[in-house]
């Protein structure tokens, strides 16, 4: 299957970070020589309605970098019907700026209030047609293609099917992209015992958004904790390679939200991307006489 990234989402490239307020004044102060993140990405609920000095703000980095947006509070598996006037208002959001891409997590966040927490969807046929209906209505009313997140869970509630099953198939049934978080795959490898890479080999996106990569808690031999606060790990590097591999050079988010680092050590790991992406793009180069921006992603 040739997996490909669509035309308006080929103004992202690289690798990039999610933009947090612990960055602002670091990312402002960064002189043009240095190293810098190719695009940023945003939680919209973040930004939506937002007075004081986060307009200028938002302006100033509005300028300087190609955005994405990650959403939070969709809440895609819920029983409670979805928000249409908060997703119109996220649209709003993203034509004012200008933003093309917009992903989600394939999970739910409460019914009638807010968790504030990412419960895991039941992999069932019923879940697969119920989200994907509310998927395409979402894309109905934002007027796009969203991508949607593979997400680390710590149970399997109500499990009929394997999940790669149930991502392809909402993915499918959807018509929708792969927001592909690599540290996702890894994490629910050891919490569910299965094995990485033939899950990432099993997925059958027609569309991927863009990747995530991320750091880890590892509580217990057979439990680790998606807190996105640590370095990440060899394993998790060498699925990215894997992912690449599959699908070419996708665009790439690190994320930290938690123990955030001074911006030149987390620039560490966005290079380290780089660095895998040229890498790969020579072989692809090498092997088929093409040039990188001609990969398939």
């Amino acid at each position: 299957m040739t997996t490909t990234i669509s035309s308006a989402r080929q103004h992202i490239h690289g690798a990039g970070i999610g933009l947090r307020s612990q960055l602002f004044a670091a990312l402002q102060e960064t002189p043009t020589d240095a190293p810098q993140p190719d695009f940023l990405e945003i939680a919209p609920e973040n930004w939506l309605a937002r007075g004081g000095k986060r307009p200028k703000t938002w302006a100033y980095f509005r300028e300087r970098y190609p955005f994405v947006c990650h959403g939070l509070s969709l809440s895609l598996g819920a029983p409670a019907p979805l928000d249409e006037n908060f997703i119109l208002q996220v649209k709003q959001f993203l034509d004012d700026n200008g933003i093309e891409i917009y992903t989600e997590h394939l999970s739910y966040c409460g019914d009638e209030g807010h968790l504030h927490d990412l419960l895991p969807i039941p992999f069932t046929e019923e879940a697969v047609h119920y989200v994907a209906k509310r998927i395409r209505r979402t894309q109905d009313l934002l007027e796009r293609r969203i991508g949607i997140e593979n997400v680390s869970s710590y149970c399997a509630p109500g499990k009929e099917m394997e999940e790669t099953d149930f991502i392809n198939a909402v993915l499918a049934e959807a018509d929708c992209d792969l927001m592909l978080d690599v540290n996702n795959i890894y994490v629910n490898s050891v919490n569910h015992g299965f094995d990485a890479s033939e899950f990432l080999s099993a997925l059958q996106p027609k569309g991927i958004a863009y990747i995530h990569m991320a750091g880890h808690a590892q509580k217990q031999p057979d439990l680790i904790i998606d807190s996105h606060g640590a370095d990440i790990i060899d394993p998790v590097w060498a699925l990215l390679k894997q992912a690449y591999t599959r699908f070419g050079n996708v665009p790439t988010i690190i994320e930290r939200d938690f123990n955030i680092p001074p911006l030149a050590e987390l620039m560490k790991e966005v290079t380290q991307v780089k660095a895998l992406q040229a890498q790969m793009a020579g072989t692809a180069t090498s092997t088929t006489q093409q040039p990188a921006e001609s990969v398939y992603v």
